[in-house]
């Protein structure tokens, strides 16, 4: 069993149950999360007949890094192969003041979004809580000895809210004291848009930061590029990110990923504008990923400049977000995508959608 399933409460029980003190859960925990250890063995202050009782009940790693590539902006990305052969992506994103992590929450996506490579082979499975957290602790050994995890990014492959059950426990341990420590501020979840587990998040009780993915100003356009908006709608998803404001009291980003001569036209920005421009709101609007088996792609400069523009003139706030990792396979799903080709390869898509303003 992943020692990383565990809570602090838990770990601390079974500590109890095996002639332990409660304390000697905080040992262990300050030793995998503040001195990055990889090892039981390796934990000096705790007996070595106990060292060996934890090695026989438990595993720090239960999957194994099958590739590791390094940007030239230092950016690395992990191809993680879980216990049953399953893969999964996590990124380390490095900044001038920040080192910020992206992790994935299941093995595939049942959303279906158009652009995104993700969800190309649908859904596997869900990850268990250890599997999240054991992302983050790989992640978290990739940095030198000054550098440590200031941010953290539910936006990998999956869909967070419909593992909801796994996710928060894995993120409570990153917010934890006696863990990593990461503020609730710092940590951001990434949805498609689940009305119902936006609202089971925000009783939860800790102000994550809640971004939700967008990519269209209507119903219409947005159930061609995000196929589960077909039983949701948008307005049923804007409630609840207003209920989820109003919880939290913080304020929710609206994601949209720009495709050129799709929902990219003036006309759709002054939607957009319509739907934001009263909400306390901010749109980051992202940069198309190229993934090879799709026919999308970014739109000119100058139209994503007008689509900013416009947004800006009706006093919505907008950001373009930095594209990380370019010259690798850095956007979501696209390592596991080409691992899982060389397998068995996946024709292309065929027509691209094309919206008229």
């Amino acid at each position: 069993m992943l020692l990383t399933e565990l809570s602090r409460d838990q770990l601390a029980a079974w500590c109890v149950e095996h002639g332990q003190t409660s304390y000697r859960a905080d040992q262990i925990r300050r030793w995998i999360y503040g001195k990055r250890v990889s090892s039981f063995d390796a934990m000096h202050d705790v007996s070595a007949a106990f060292r060996t009782r934890l090695a026989e009940e438990f595993t720090l790693f239960s999957g194994k890094v099958v590739q590791h590539q390094v940007a030239t902006d230092r950016t690395e990305k992990l191809l993680i192969e879980l216990s049953d052969g399953q893969l999964v992506e996590c990124v380390l994103m490095r900044e001038e003041d920040r080192c910020t992590i992206c992790i994935s929450t299941q093995v595939g996506c049942a959303m279906g979004c158009v652009f995104c490579a993700s969800g190309m082979l649908g859904l596997k499975r869900n990850l268990t809580t250890g599997e999240i957290v054991e992302q983050i602790l790989r992640l978290d050994r990739l940095l030198g000895t000054e550098e440590r995890i200031t941010n953290v990014v539910v936006m990998g492959i999956g869909e967070p809210l419909a593992n909801l059950k796994n996710v928060l426990p894995a993120l409570d341990t990153l917010n934890d004291k006696g863990a990593l420590g990461i503020g609730a501020r710092r940590i951001t979840i990434s949805t498609v848009g689940l009305p119902e587990k936006i609202r089971e998040l925000a009783e939860h009780g800790k102000p994550y930061n809640l971004a939700v993915s967008l990519h269209a100003p209507n119903d219409e356009l947005r159930t061609t590029i995000v196929p589960v908006n077909r039983n949701i709608g948008i307005a049923a998803i804007l409630e609840a990110a207003d209920a989820y404001f109003d919880k939290t009291g913080r304020r929710v980003s609206y994601e949209y990923v720009l495709l050129a001569d799709v929902n990219d036209h003036a006309e759709h920005a002054r939607e957009l504008g319509q739907l934001l421009r009263h909400r306390n709101a901010h749109v980051n609007l992202i940069p198309m990923n190229d993934v090879r088996e799709l026919p999308y792609h970014d739109p000119v400069a100058e139209r994503t400049r007008n689509f900013v523009a416009i947004l800006a003139s009706m006093d919505v706030p907008v950001t373009i977000r930095k594209r990380k990792g370019a010259d690798i396979d850095a956007a979501c799903g696209q390592l596991r995508l080409k691992a899982e080709e060389a397998k068995a390869p996946i024709p292309p898509a065929t027509v691209p959608l094309t919206v008229k303003s």
